[in-house]
């Protein structure tokens, strides 16, 4: 049932986007020749107005086909009236932009979905303090919880890290070398904590530490010397700030997965990490017994993953398609067509090599965890 589960979460998620594409496109007068769900043979196929509606044997995506575009070969033009090359630049931008909008739009609305269910956090409760940190100075004890730093509230242990970064960061000073004089002058934070029955409020200036990020790379990190207690709750937000918490998930996500990519191509995450739908049906059907708002974060992520990678200025991508019309808005012309045509080929070559790599990564990783 969770490989199920997963199979027509993913065909959601790209039913989706191409929606996305598609009401767009009627919204200018582009006639929609195609919709389909998958690509290669068509499974199933059903005409309705001037659109043929698709279920095909390939699902590792989808497409929507406009009257005057064709992927595979950009040279391709129509001047007619319903015709997507007769649009103007505005309106072949916000069509190819449309699909990665609705991504963002149906991530946000499954995180405001898990908001309102109560998220589940980490509370801010200390398990354990490290020797000689600020923590300890400060004779902070195992089970103290925190109410609040400074005049902000914290909910969850994520809030704690959050504050006590961004309240250090902000203050000091560019040069690394003189980042951690530049904290020991700053100003304590103030911690409220309850101990038993009683509101303490301790003055604590954190130092900078060494930690890994993320991504494995090692960084240094404002820090107070303490570790969570693992006391799980359930966190109950205003409307407003069910929106802000919404709204502020789908900003990290884009940022964590455009920042993935840029790790990617930089090097710092190896080809081997490179996945593929494969894997992606593999994670999301191992979720799904782990609970409905486990799942639907997980497909709010892959949501998000999907806008951001198909904004990526590939030209077999839709950002590669916008930056073609953005050349053609800013020169007045049309690019070469045998350099258009040529660097097509090159975008639909790297995409098919990185989905066949990510298939095969998520094969061999398949293979491993079931060897004994």
């Amino acid at each position: 049932m969770g490989f199920i589960e997963a199979f027509l979460a993913l065909c959601f998620l790209v039913f989706f986007h191409e929606l996305g594409h598609f009401c767009a496109a009627k919204l200018f007068g582009v006639r929609v020749e195609v919709f389909s769900i998958g690509f290669g043979q068509k499974i199933l196929k059903k005409t309705f107005g001037n659109t043929e509606y698709a279920l095909s044997l390939i699902p590792l995506g989808g497409y929507v086909k406009l009257k005057g575009q064709n992927d595979l070969d950009p040279r391709m033009r129509d001047d007619a009236p319903d015709s997507y090359t007769s649009k103007s630049a505005l309106a072949k931008i916000i069509i190819l932009c449309a699909g990665a909008a609705f991504n963002f739009l149906l991530a946000f609305i499954l995180y405001l979905v898990v908001a309102f269910s109560g998220i589940k956090v980490l509370l801010p409760v200390i398990g354990t303090i490290q020797q000689g940190s600020p923590a300890q100075n400060a004779q902070l004890l195992p089970g103290d919880e925190i109410l609040q730093i400074n005049t902000i509230p914290i909910k969850s242990w994520e809030d704690l890290s959050q504050t006590i970064s961004a309240y250090n960061l902000a203050k000091s000073d560019s040069n690394p070398e003189s980042t951690q004089s530049s904290l020991s002058q700053q100003p304590a934070l103030h911690f409220h904590i309850k101990r038993g029955e009683s509101i303490l409020i301790i003055p604590i200036t954190p130092i900078m530490q060494t930690t890994h990020n993320v991504f494995g790379e090692t960084i240094q990190k404002p820090m107070i010397g303490i570790n969570a207690k693992g006391d799980v709750g359930i966190a109950h937000l205003s409307m407003k700030e069910t929106f802000v918490w919404a709204l502020d998930e789908v900003i990290k996500s884009t940022k964590l997965i455009y920042q993935s990519v840029q790790k990617l191509v930089l090097g710092v995450i190896p080809i081997e990490q490179i996945g593929g739908v494969v894997g992606i049906v593999d994670v999301m059907a191992n979720i799904a017994p782990s609970g409905f708002i486990a799942f639907l974060l997980l497909v709010a992520l892959i949501s998000v993953n999907l806008g951001v990678i198909n904004l990526l200025p590939i030209p077999a991508l839709d950002g590669g398609q916008i930056l073609f019309v953005l050349y053609e808005a800013i020169m007045r012309k049309p690019l070469n067509e045998r350099i258009m045509y040529g660097l097509s080929l090159l975008g639909w070559g790297i995409l098919l090599t990185l989905m066949a790599l990510g298939i095969y990564n998520d094969i061999m990783r398949i293979l491993a965890r079931s060897t004994l």
